[in-house]
């Protein structure tokens, strides 16, 4: 117990420092930053999610004592809370169903909570936490733009001699993308750093639950139709347009990771199958737009249900020979 606690608030702490290296300025500061829930998430998948909790709140306390309380506002927001919920639902699991048997000697089978779901939280805590960092700027949708706006200026017109129409009209598009940006941000960080946890957990032996088939994950129906909501009210104006707009490009990002569990299940007999994934992944990094075809791909997953078809006609593996 005592070990426990120890090890928790050590990954609180870690989390809080890299939280809070953002203050320095410094180019690393922006890796460590994004990073920050990943000790805690180790902590909830590897120990504890409530002593996780425990040990992000103390550290968030200490760093609000030093540096002020929205530091300790934003750290239990950005990162306690994102870090400590997810690995909570990663553990989530009951007995399987009667019908499944274990092996002989093996533990009682367990269904886990679905990896879709848990990436459906993952966009809806992207969406909170952007919306929690914009209402920072004002409490309607004229204030957030205003000081996002004049912020970009000064950036931007501090760094050339660009005129000043033209640093008009970029900064008019940065301020109308900014907050999907934000949120596009927020859903891969809090993926990738849920997949880090997971396999440094799994390799040290403390992963409390079974790796799960990624490419079998999909999202709830119901995330469709919550898409097509977002998509109707962005095109209204004010705060509910905001958040609306925020909702539909998280969203998109989730369906653009079914999109990928999508392609590793379609490309299972293909040759070279590694090349052409690899290849893929490097197009999307580098240019970005490509993600624009794996959303396509993981639309039409959930309307077309293409894995489920295609492992139907799929042929069975080879026998093994004797």
């Amino acid at each position: 117990m005592i070990f426990t606690a120890l090890i928790t608030l050590a990954a609180g702490s870690a989390s809080a420092l890299m939280f809070a290296s953002i203050i320095s300025g410094a180019l690393i500061s922006l890796l460590l930053f994004y990073l920050a829930p990943l000790p805690l998430m180790v902590a909830a998948l590897g120990w504890s999610a409530a002593g996780a909790a425990l040990g992000g709140v103390v550290a968030g306390a200490a760093l609000g004592t030093l540096v002020g309380f929205p530091y300790f506002a934003a750290f239990l927001l950005t990162v306690v809370l994102p870090a400590c919920w997810l690995g909570h639902l990663a553990l989530l699991g009951r007995p399987a169903a009667a019908g499944v048997a274990p092996a002989a000697g093996a533990p009682p089978a367990m269904e886990w909570y679905p990896v879709g779901r848990i990436i459906a939280w993952t966009a809806g805590l992207a969406v909170l936490t952007t919306m929690a960092a914009m209402f920072t700027l004002g409490t309607d949708a004229d204030s957030i733009n205003g000081a996002l706006r004049s912020g970009m200026l000064r950036v931007i017109g501090t760094r050339d001699n660009t005129p000043a129409g033209d640093v008009e009209q970029i900064v008019d598009a940065l301020v109308r993308i900014a907050p999907g940006a934000a949120a596009i941000v927020a859903m891969m960080t809090l993926t990738l750093n849920l997949f880090l946890a997971g396999k440094i957990t799994a390799l040290s032996g403390r992963l409390q639950r079974s790796w799960p088939d990624l490419n079998a994950a999909t999202l709830p129906p119901m995330t469709l139709a919550v898409l097509s909501l977002a998509i109707g009210l962005s095109f209204l104006g004010g705060l509910v347009g905001m958040i609306a707009q925020t909702a539909t490009t998280a969203l998109m990002m989730a369906y653009a990771l079914n999109g990928f569990a999508t392609l590793h299940t379609l490309t299972r007999a293909i040759k070279h199958r590694g090349f052409w994934l690899s290849s893929t992944y490097a197009l999307v990094t580098v240019f970005g737009w490509p993600v624009l075809l794996l959303i396509a791909l993981g639309l039409a997953d959930a309307v077309f249900n293409l894995r489920q078809r295609y492992l139907r006609r799929a042929p069975p593996p080879p026998v093994p020979l004797p």
